[in-house]
Formats: C-alpha cells, structure tokens, sequence
C-alpha cells in the first residue's frame, strides 16, 4: 500500500515552503472573515493537489516561485469550490467537519468562497505567468460547467457512462489535471511534456472520483458520507449506471427514476445500492479504475523516469486507486 510520507519525500521542504504561503492566505484581522477562514485552515485534508503541483514540477526542472504559488492558488480555488458546492448540496460537513455554512451561514459561506477565488487570482498573478492565469481562469469555468451539467443530468431520463465521464472530466479530473499541468508550465517545459504531466492528472483525478463514488456504496462515517448519499442526491455513478444499463430490470430503472427525480425514499435507495452491488457495479468500477491507474502508472514514468521522484508519482496513482477514506 502506497503512503503519503513516500509519495511526500522528495518534495517535503518544498511542500513546507507551500503551506507557510497558504496558511497566510487563511489569515484576516477582521473578527467573522477571520474566524471562517481559520475554520477552514484548521480542517486541511492531506494536499493532495499541491502535492502534484510540487512533484510534476521536481519531476520537470525542480520547484521554483512560481510553483509554489501555482500550488496555492489551485488549492485556494479548490477550497473556494468546496465551500460553494456544500451550499449548493445543502452539505452539514466536510471533511469530518462541520461545513462553513453549517457553522455560519449560506451568505457567509458564499462570500468567503467568494473570497477564496481573490485570493486564488491573486496568487495566479504573482506567478507572473498569463498563461497559468489563463489555465487558472479555463478551470474555474470548467469546475462551474461540470457542476452546472450535473445538475441537469440530474432531471434526465438517460442514464449514461458518456455523461458520467463528461461530468467527472470537467470536475475532479480537470482540477487533477491542471494541477499536474501547472507544476511542468512552472519549471518551462515544452508543451509536449506539459500535454503528458496532464493527461497524468486527468487519469489521477478519473480514479480519485470513481473511488469517491465506490464509497458511496459503504458506511465511511470518516469522511461524513452515508451509503447512498449521492442517490439521495438525485446521483447516479459508475456503479449504479454500469448495473442498470447491464441487468434489465424494470423494477430498479423505475427506483433510478425515482432517484433522479428527488423522489426516492431511504427504502428505495437501500435497494438500489443493493442491487447495484449484486449486479456487478461495484467490481465494474474497480476494473475501470484500476485500467485507469495502469495508464497512470505509464505517464508517471514517462514524465518521470525510475527515479526517485517517478516512483513518488507512481505510488501516488497507487494511493489514490488503492485509498480506503
């Protein structure tokens, strides 16, 4: 089993240097602005993005200025996201935590996010580069353009793996990618190896997602998500699609419908999540993943070689397809 403090290793000073600049972004005098702000500097997950940030940029040329501030400001406007996304799933927590607008509000909530992505922009600018500014500005979009389309397929009859991809491509895989983007745009690379550090990220942020879904499917009161949350959603996922699309049965597309529709009670989604893990969808999604983590595994040593630094981005695929929360 892969374990950050490998994958941490050949960037740990860096990687400290990254966090004295984030935490000071998470820092305000005012008393409610502050007070937000801390509560979300004390809830830091494991970094997992600036963690790419720093090893595509090692793996390129080496971690410099303008990696580290590329590293913020993605992790910034990541946050930035999550805090919308939670007033928007109407979500109490995150990351084990209460959410911001669980603790405060959801006009706080929304201006600190608002807050967040100022911030994200003015770490893009002092990277001095327009053209990490311009990618900074095509993920926002793409983070709003998935979340907006996941909300229409939502109220659609379709059940779909050519949505599902579309959806997490534009969500998680895009963050991933440009993250890994970003880190090889730091150091100069040619655009080539910029294209293969972020088809390395896509692939890394297609497996974070498709395991974020399997869980959905367990009881992981660790991260403050319930079996079958994301039905309750109106979310329908690689496993739930993959068995509905392969099993035939009239009586759970009609609780697919329901789920879709906000309609589905707690008995119905119990069923459904049984069904989906009768029907294969789980191992589905496992094979899927894990077809995906091999090409990772490719990328990462093309970008990286055998070395050091190539083996980190390896067990970081690893970790990712391999993570239990």
């Amino acid at each position: 089993m892969a374990t950050l403090s490998l994958i941490r290793r050949p960037i740990e000073s860096e990687l400290a240097d990254y966090k004295k600049v984030f935490d000071a972004t998470l820092q305000h005098p005012d008393g409610l602005l502050g007070s937000a702000l801390t509560h979300i500097r004390n809830r830091q997950g494991k970094m997992m993005r600036p963690i790419l940030v720093l090893l595509t940029a090692k793996a390129t040329g080496g971690v410099n200025e303008t990696a580290i501030h590329s590293a913020v400001t993605l992790e910034l406007l990541h946050t930035a996201s999550l805090v919308h996304d939670d007033i928007v799933d109407e979500s109490d927590e995150r990351r084990g935590q209460a959410s911001v607008n669980a603790v405060y509000d959801n006009k706080v909530a929304v201006l600190v996010g608002d807050y967040l992505l100022s911030s994200s922009l003015e770490q893009a600018a002092l990277t001095g580069d327009a053209h990490i500014v311009a990618r900074i500005a095509q993920l926002g979009k793409s983070l709003s353009e998935g979340e907006i389309l996941q909300l229409s397929n939502i109220h659609t009859e379709t059940v779909s793996e050519e949505a599902y991809f579309t959806i997490i491509r534009q969500k998680t895989a895009a963050l991933f990618a440009t993250c890994a983007e970003l880190g090889a745009i730091a150091t100069g690379a040619t655009p080539e190896v910029a294209a293969t550090a972020r088809e390395l990220g896509e692939v890394i942020g297609i497996c974070f997602q498709i395991r974020d879904d399997i869980f959905d499917y367990y009881e992981q009161a660790a991260i403050g998500k319930p079996t079958g949350n994301d039905m309750a959603e109106g979310k329908l996922t690689l496993p739930a699609i993959y068995a509905l699309n392969h099993a035939a049965d009239a009586e759970m597309d009609r609780l697919a419908s329901l789920v879709k529709s906000g309609k589905a009670s707690p008995d119905d989604i119990a069923r459904l999540v049984a069904f989906t893990k009768s029907a294969g969808g789980i191992d589905y999604a496992e094979r899927v993943m894990r077809d995906y983590g091999r090409r990772g595994h490719e990328l990462a040593r093309t970008l990286a070689g055998d070395g050091e630094v190539g083996q980190a981005l390896t067990e970081y695929v690893d970790y990712v397809v391999e993570r239990n929360m």
